[in-house]
């Protein structure tokens, strides 16, 4: 496998062997293989995005704790395509990486970048959101199937505004859903948007709560919503997430999402094997929100 890996780039892969998921003892030749495996659907989404990385140098049960990366590391190739922000925070300037080709990716995947994390606005329109972000989140004893109740009922209210909602698993206990917008509204209109379609989801369902004092009291759906804002980001779809199955942020068509659902039914073995696409036309379906 490793050297028909470092026949397809340019990339110098190194330690392909080292197992980066122990329980399943995958290895970061395979999580190389991942990637380049699902670009076609990856890249489409993430183009011309500032990239946020939590990079696993050995593996999600390693010695070294994983860490957050904004600013491209030290000795990244010139060809790999970076933006300059500047970080009101810690008054500097980062350069984030912006990921638009295949090496780009196999690249990050070689830096044992496992989770891959993106903004809702391009880096031409920083400031303009194209994309709503509603994150699903159970907290226990609810379950991801209740979180899915919950994605049905926003769904159904979304449609009724003349939206086009789209899901994936947060690879994790929730789920997330992404309204494509065209950008020509600030991130403040945007979560207020978000924040009042909670709100009313409250007024639905019990279980959903949509304030974030609220977000901890057992058996309760948080309607998130403070995602929505400048440079705040989600896990990018099909990225991997640090769990002992290696489980996948994963794009579903609207009928899976249904009681039973499972985050370990989305792993880096069975992903990989879905043939379907089911955000391929995501950009295709912006909406023009009408707000005040």
């Amino acid at each position: 496998m490793t050297e028909k890996l470092k026949d397809l780039t340019k990339v110098d892969l190194k330690n392909l062997d080292k197992i980066f998921y122990p329980k399943n003892k995958v290895t970061k030749g395979q999580v190389v293989e991942y990637y380049i495996r699902m670009a076609p659907k990856i890249l489409p989404i993430i183009r011309d995005r500032p990239l946020v990385l939590t990079r696993y140098p050995d593996g999600i049960e390693g010695d070294k704790v994983s860490f957050f990366e904004k600013n491209a590391p030290e000795g990244t190739p010139k060809w790999v395509k970076t933006k300059v922000i500047y970080s009101t925070t810690s008054k500097r300037d980062v350069y984030y990486i912006v990921c638009n080709d295949l090496d780009t990716l196999i690249w990050l995947a070689n830096l044992a970048a496992l989770e891959i994390h993106m903004p809702f606005s391009k880096v031409d329109a920083l400031d303009k959101p194209d994309l709503l972000f509603f994150d699903v989140d159970p907290e226990p004893p609810a379950t991801l199937s209740d979180a899915a109740e919950v994605a049905l009922l926003l769904k159904d209210k979304l449609l009724d505004l003349g939206l086009t909602p789209f899901v994936k698993t947060s690879g994790k206990k929730g789920l997330h859903v992404v309204i494509p917008i065209e950008p020509e509204h600030t991130f403040e209109k945007a979560r207020a948007f978000v924040h009042k379609i909670g709100v009313e989801l409250t007024k639905e369902s019990d279980m959903v709560v949509s304030e974030f004092k609220d977000t901890k009291k057992p058996g309760k759906v948080f309607a998130d919503y403070l995602q929505n804002s400048p440079m705040r980001t989600m896990v990018v779809p099909y990225s991997l997430r640090p769990t002992p199955d290696a489980t996948v942020s994963t794009p579903l068509d609207w009928s899976e999402v249904k009681k039973g659902l499972s985050p370990t039914d989305y792993t880096i073995s069975t992903v990989v094997k879905r043939t379907g696409n089911p955000w391929k036309n995501l950009f295709e379906k912006k909406c023009r929100l009408s707000l005040s």
